[in-house]
């Protein structure tokens, strides 16, 4: 049995505070955890071990010590629930003082943000400094304790969010991110969480798929674009996507030769993790071919072995991805600019034109959202995704020629 006492020693010089500190005895045993708490004689209560508050306090922080000793209080109540039974009285101090120290909570966000670069998980790193870099300037760059967080706090953050223009998606992406590392800290540092989000908006609102039409699509692939190297080899990548099930960009950059084998792509999801594989169709060999690399990977994204090298070129080839289809979007007259999403959105909606079912669109692309989908999926047939992949991509050529015959018919 361990027995917490919260005391105060007195000054040796008048005038000045004392400081709290707590007595820990099991076994005949005791420690003493000193805080940086400072109280003067007239505002702590020996006996009842609490903060004492009149008109004129003498400490301009009572409130928050007071908080903040009730929340130690806590913490050691819940380390020696947690730790078993014959842990010593030194490893629960020891326990304690460590939670102590990684109590502030941009100093936390970093620790993660630091695991999640070791675990090679650089996306989720980026997202998490994104919220981290978001909620530091909301605090004037001044890191707060963990305990003092409030749901006060986190509204206020989110008035602040709202008045500079920050989307309803965006800001539930923030503290979808903030939520996480705070249950995360209350379950390393032994505090109860409190429910700090409820009253912020967590969820995602759909927003509009900006997906074109396969005249689009023809239009982009005829688009004479010798004289601009980089705009075609966007326009290639962007068709490429299309023509593989809207394949995402982050899954081009690392797409390996290795992962061609028997007439097919093998490749991984990152997003999902899910194994993805699609015959390949003529028009995929001829884009492939156009830009034979010396390295491991099919398209010359990623040129370095380095993990870290790695994801910053496939980060920057994305920006630079993004910025030329705009300028293609423009050559095009499209009032919408063409993104990395496009394609994906594009596939998805011309086999949805097509009367192809949902549940062969799904697997297709990948998807994974709807439990019961992922079940029935689990046993359909490749073939038949590979089926509606070629038809998809055959009926291009079909409007193609439609266009062609109308234009010799006006002529």
């Amino acid at each position: 049995m361990v027995f917490i006492k919260v005391k105060l020693r007195h000054s040796t010089a008048p005038q000045k505070p004392g400081t709290v500190f707590y007595l820990l005895r099991k076994g005949g045993k005791s420690v003493r955890l000193v805080t940086e708490y400072k109280l003067f004689p007239d505002e702590w209560n020996e006996k009842e071990q609490s903060v004492v508050f009149h008109e004129k306090q003498h400490s301009p922080d009572v409130k928050d010590i007071d908080a903040r000793i009730k929340n130690d209080i806590n913490v050691l109540q819940n380390i020696i629930g947690k730790l078993p039974p014959d842990t010593s009285i030194k490893n629960i101090a020891e326990t304690f003082q460590t939670c102590i120290k990684k109590q502030y909570f941009l100093a936390f966000i970093d620790d993660q943000i630091h695991d999640l670069i070791k675990s090679s998980a650089w996306g989720t790193a980026r997202n998490y400094r994104c919220a981290r870099n978001s909620f530091a300037t909301f605090l004037n760059n001044r890191d707060i304790s963990i305990y003092s967080m409030t749901e006060t706090l986190i509204l206020e953050y989110d008035s602040w969010l709202k008045k500079r223009g920050i989307t309803r998606n965006s800001i539930s992406f923030y503290m979808r991110i903030l939520r996480s590392v705070y249950n995360k800290a209350a379950e390393e540092l032994f505090f109860d969480s409190e429910h700090l989000f409820g009253k912020v908006y967590t969820g995602i609102d759909r927003t509009r798929k900006r997906a074109v039409n396969e005249e689009t699509i023809i239009q982009l692939k005829n688009l004479n674009l010798s004289e601009y190297k980089t705009l075609s080899y966007a326009r290639d990548i962007f068709i490429f996507s299309f023509y593989t099930r809207g394949m995402a960009f982050v899954d081009i950059a690392y797409l390996k030769k290795n992962c061609i084998k028997n007439g097919s792509i093998r490749y991984i999801r990152h997003k999902t993790g899910q194994i993805i594989n699609i015959r390949i169709e003529s028009c995929m060999e001829k884009i492939m071919n156009r830009y034979h690399t010396k390295n491991d990977y099919i398209f010359p994204i990623i040129t370095s072995s380095d993990e870290n090298i790695a994801y910053k070129q496939y980060q920057n080839s994305l920006s630079y991805y993004n910025k030329q289809l705009k300028k293609i979007s423009i050559l095009l007259g499209l009032s919408s600019p063409l993104t990395s999403y496009t394609a994906r959105h594009t596939w998805a909606t011309a086999a949805r034109n097509k009367n192809i079912p949902l549940s062969v669109i799904s697997a297709g692309m990948g998807h994974t959202s709807e439990k019961t989908t992922q079940i029935y999926l689990a046993s359909l047939d490749n073939s038949i995704i590979d089926e509606a992949n070629k038809f998809i991509i055959n009926s291009l050529y079909h409007i193609e020629d439609e266009c062609r015959e109308k234009e010799i018919h006006e002529i």
